[in-house]
């Protein structure tokens, strides 16, 4: 069975063009956890400890309610079909997050008023690429 990806290396993907905020808004708490909130979690304490592919697979597995010994084989089905990438996160199209893939490909998520996310977007040897749109132009 073939594997896709979501994973980047050495990439920044900065907020959406579209984005409403110009600081960034931690996602609001609600009775479910939402995607935001649980992208949110994990990257903010855990910078450079997860891929791409991680994160995404552990909001699906959450949200499906995915026991731990089901997790290898959900993850093998998960991907075996192409799947959407942090870009069209709710953190970087809503929230005004950016996030860094290092050249390990793990992630970190940085906030767009931020020194570091200013660095991240002047440093010429980062891949761009900007998170989807939230409306057509």
């Amino acid at each position: 069975m073939k594997q896709h990806t979501t994973n980047y290396t050495n990439t920044f993907i900065e907020a959406a063009e579209d984005c409403p905020v110009s600081q960034a808004q931690i996602p609001p708490e609600k009775k479910e956890k939402t995607i935001a909130s649980i992208q949110y979690e994990k990257l903010i304490k855990n910078p450079y400890q997860y891929s791409s592919d991680d994160i995404i697979f552990e909001c699906y597995a959450i949200k499906n309610d995915i026991s731990e010994h089901e997790k290898q084989k959900e993850r093998e089905k998960f991907y075996s079909k192409g799947q959407p990438c942090l870009r069209c996160s709710p953190l970087a199209k809503k929230y005004g997050f950016g996030f860094h893939h290092n050249s390990e490909g793990k992630v970190a998520l940085f906030p767009v008023e931020s020194k570091e996310y200013q660095t991240l977007l002047n440093d010429s040897s980062v891949t761009k690429a900007k998170a989807m749109r939230s409306k057509r132009k």
